[in-house]
Formats: C-alpha cells, sequence, structure tokens
C-alpha cells in the first residue's frame, strides 16, 4: 500500500495531493483547492508571485491609454526586466534558472521563477525581500516545489501548437535574446568565481527601468536612500553569507520525480515533527 501511494504521489491518480501545485508551483484554485498543497520550508527554488506586469496586460498588443505597442517594444519592456531582476537576484547566489511566465491566467500571470544553486541562496534572498517593493507594488515571495522546470513547461507552447493559449495550466516561459542569456549567465558564473567573500553585492541599479525598483513606499529598508535619488543602493547585507557559517549541501540541478516525492515527504515529517 505504502509502495502505491508513493508511486502516484502528485500525479492525477493522487486524490489527496495537488499535482499541479507539486509540478508547477501553483494552482488555479488557490487555497480552496481540494487537494493538498505540500508548502516546502526550503527549496532552492522560488517564485515571485505575478511581479512581471507586461505593458499590454489589458489587450495583448494595446497599452493601458489604448495605444498598440509594436512587438520590439514590448520584447524590449520585458528584457529590461529581466535583466533587473536577475542583477538583484545574482547577490544572493549563483542563479541556475530564471523563467518569467507569459501566461494569462490569474494565478500564473507574470509569476517569476527562479532556482539558485544552493537552498541556502534561496532562504537568503527570501528573507531579504520580504516586505519588499517593486515598481510600487509588494513581492510576494515563497520556496517553491518545482525543481525539475521540463515537467513544468508546456511542450506544445514550445512547438508554437499549444491551442489553450495564455490560459494554459502549464508554463508558458517567455524567452529573452541569445545575447542577453550569454551576458547574464555567463556573467554571474564567472562573478562568482572571483567574488570575494569579504565583499559587500550590493551594487548600484541597473538603469532606472522607467522608474521600476525595488521600493519600499519610497525608500529601501535599511539602504539610507533618499527620495529623488535616481539611483539607489540595495540593503548592504543582502544575500552575503556570514563568515563562519556551514555550507548546506548543494541541491541537485535537476531531479526527477520520485526525488522530489522522496523530498516533500520529507518536509511533510519535519512539519508534522515541529508540530507534534
Amino acid at each position: 500500500m505504502a509502495e502505491h501511494l508513493a508511486s502516484i504521489f502528485g500525479t492525477e491518480k493522487d486524490r489527496v495531493n495537488c499535482p499541479f501545485y507539486f509540478k508547477i508551483g501553483a494552482c488555479r484554485h488557490g487555497d480552496r483547492c481540494s487537494r493538498l498543497h505540500n508548502r516546502p520550508t526550503i527549496s532552492p527554488t522560488l517564485l515571485l508571485s505575478n511581479m512581471y506586469q507586461r505593458p499590454d496586460m489589458i489587450t495583448p498588443g494595446i497599452d493601458a491609454q489604448g495605444q498598440q505597442i509594436e512587438p520590439q517594444k514590448i520584447q524590449e519592456h520585458f528584457e529590461d526586466f529581466y535583466e533587473d531582476i536577475f542583477e538583484e537576484l545574482s547577490k544572493f547566489g549563483e542563479i541556475e534558472c530564471l523563467n518569467v511566465c507569459d501566461n494569462l491566467a490569474d494565478h500564473m500571470i507574470g509569476n517569476v521563477y527562479v532556482q539558485f544553486r544552493e537552498e541556502e541562496q534561496a532562504a537568503a534572498a527570501v528573507k531579504a525581500l520580504q516586505g519588499r517593493f517593486y515598481s510600487g507594488r509588494p513581492i510576494i515571495v515563497d520556496f517553491s516545489p518545482v525543481t525539475d522546470f521540463r515537467e513544468a513547461t508546456c511542450r506544445q507552447f514550445e512547438e508554437n501548437s499549444c491551442n489553450r493559449g495564455g490560459y494554459c495550466n502549464f508554463m508558458h516561459v517567455k524567452q529573452i535574446g541569445k545575447e542577453l542569456r550569454r551576458k547574464l549567465f555567463g556573467q554571474s558564473r564567472r562573478s562568482r568565481r572571483s567574488r570575494s567573500r569579504s565583499q559587500s553585492p550590493s551594487q548600484y541599479f541597473r538603469r532606472d527601468y522607467r522608474d521600476r525598483d525595488y521600493r519600499d513606499r519610497g525608500d529601501y529598508y535599511g539602504s539610507g536612500r533618499r527620495s529623488g535619488d535616481r539611483h539607489g543602493k540595495y540593503e548592504n547585507n543582502g544575500g552575503r553569507r556570514r563568515h563562519g557559517s556551514p555550507r548546506r549541501t548543494r541541491s541537485p540541478v535537476r531531479e526527477g520525480s520520485e526525488e522530489r516525492r522522496a523530498r516533500i515527504e520529507q518536509w511533510n515529517r519535519e512539519r508534522e515533527e515541529r508540530h507534534a
């Protein structure tokens, strides 16, 4: 019996645990879902819910003033955001993957998934982003059970054949240009190898990104930024590992379904032990 339950964990046959939350980290039913959402207490992957606000959110191709937007301008807007968020999150550790959803459903629109190389880096990012704002909106960040994006993404979308469009329940990952990808991910790996532990990760904010930044109602927490500054600094200690602190075991970059089921079962046991 136990082997059978383990084999169907997180699948459509599992009537207890939500398969969509297990695979994608988001469910259209939210807290009203009839199945359990096993929220991890630690994970290398974070979900920043509804963070990306595309300029044509109301009507595709049309801005809020009713003017048509060229596809090139929409892509430039997205890549500005992507580079902006990548540079901020990379202060906490090496980024293995950064995906932004192009879905239109409420539970997935603008979702940002970031997978760090180590769990402790993700934990540092969660702690630093709590209570922060971006473009005047609060940042909602949580650990995500997603560790293998191959099972979370829509294969039909990648082949330009998804008939559900933006309301598909699997990730439609918005793509950046090859040049930007090479610049960001190549630069991230080089800087991680050369950065000294004593160096502060705080850097000046990249471009004003049309005044979109991590705000705290006008000022950054602990940053000393004054209103009116075009460029502000983030927290001086965001994402830096304390000297002498033990390193956590590295999480695998990709895990299969069985490994992820075992990890979630472990999270559940730890949670039950704490509440016992």
